[in-house]
């Protein structure tokens, strides 16, 4: 199977899992990337059975009221079953990398007020140890120089500033810019976030360990394996 196909895999799976175990009449919290796309293309035959979803971008938006879900603001629910969100990596103890697409701040902010995090993702994305898929840092653009010395200088990272395609700083749906370190591995990802989070300029760092996954479900050539976390 393609990795296209391993996504849609998932995806379905995941559509599965919210219709089973999330009540009639919730709101449920949707991640951002393809693997989510996938999910939302999946759900949108039961959009009626749900009162709507929470976004974590602009672009999960459109693709939500684009299949005719109606989209809430965090601040307007009282509470949130689930969240279903790809991952850049996963580790085997639920804790991930996040935030390839640039909504890491977002999807932090949602899957912290959720119940249930559900991660989706094919295969490819578990391994032993975080830090091969460059870590993103969404920082005030003031501030992007300054924590990129620090990240140099307390890690063995090495920081890239992220740019689009006409070679400008890209950037996030809250108006920052991303570092992307490179050559890492995380051996504490959870000291590693918190410590991280502290310093000035730092928005938020592209590690779910503190909150990681409670659940992931992999698509791989025999179907789609369900992997379960212990709650740190």
């Amino acid at each position: 199977m393609t990795q296209a196909e391993l996504k849609q895999l998932v995806g379905h799976a995941a559509a599965d899992y919210v219709n089973t175990h999330v009540p009639e009449g919730a709101v449920i919290g949707v991640g951002t990337g393809s693997t989510a796309n996938c999910f939302i293309d999946a759900l949108a035959s039961s959009r009626d059975r749900y009162r709507g979803a929470v976004s974590s971008s602009v672009a999960t938006t459109n693709r939500l009221l684009s299949h005719g879900f109606r989209v809430f603001e965090l601040g307007d629910v009282e509470s949130l079953p689930v969240y279903v969100d790809g991952a850049d990596e996963i580790d085997p103890h639920g804790a991930m990398i996040k935030g390839g697409g640039g909504a890491l701040t977002r999807e932090k902010i949602v899957a912290s007020v959720a119940d249930v995090f559900v991660c989706i993702a094919d295969g490819s994305k578990l391994v032993p140890t975080l830090g091969t898929f460059p870590l993103p840092v969404e920082v005030v653009p003031m501030a992007r120089v300054a924590v990129a010395r620090r990240i140099a200088q307390l890690t063995a990272g090495t920081p890239v500033l992220r740019l689009t395609h006409d070679g400008a700083p890209f950037m996030t749906d809250n108006g920052n810019e991303i570092l992307d370190v490179k050559a890492l591995a995380i051996d504490d990802p959870v000291a590693l976030e918190r410590d991280m989070n502290q310093w000035p300029g730092v928005v938020t760092v592209g590690l779910f360990a503190a909150r990681g996954a409670d659940l992931c479900l992999v698509g791989t050539e025999h179907g789609v394996q369900r992997i379960d976390y212990a709650r740190r």
